[in-house]
């Protein structure tokens, strides 16, 4: 188990929900600092891992889906944060869901180039 690659999906997504948040309309979160970093943890928990198994499961979809399956587990890991989190987070519809997991998924690969430098 490698817990810098762990800090790291923490990290990105705390940061993701924060820059979604600021950015992003329809993304409201309302609470402090530490609630961000919760929802970080438990974000980076799942995609630390959950999403491995997720993506076993999913590789003969993400075969004949050339690889919008990815997109699509994603955006329902983010949904599932929300659903954790209902007081602190709140996403209203579809395109504000899919920003969201963009920037999430952005920072997970700009934090993941880091990590193997």
């Amino acid at each position: 188990m490698n817990i810098g690659k762990l800090l790291f999906h923490i990290i990105s997504g705390s940061l993701g929900i924060f820059i979604a948040a600021k950015v992003v309309p329809g993304v409201q979160f309302y609470g402090n600092y530490l609630s961000l970093i919760i929802i970080g943890v438990a974000l980076g928990i799942i995609n630390f891992f959950i999403k491995p198994a997720l993506k076993a499961l999913s590789f003969p979809i993400k075969i004949l889906t050339l690889g919008l399956s990815s997109l699509i587990i994603n955006m329902a890991i983010i949904w599932l944060i929300e659903i954790i989190f209902p007081r602190e987070l709140e996403i209203t519809g579809l395109i504000p869901l899919f920003w969201t997991t963009l920037i999430v998924w952005g920072l997970n690969l700009f934090f993941g180039l880091q990590d193997k430098k």
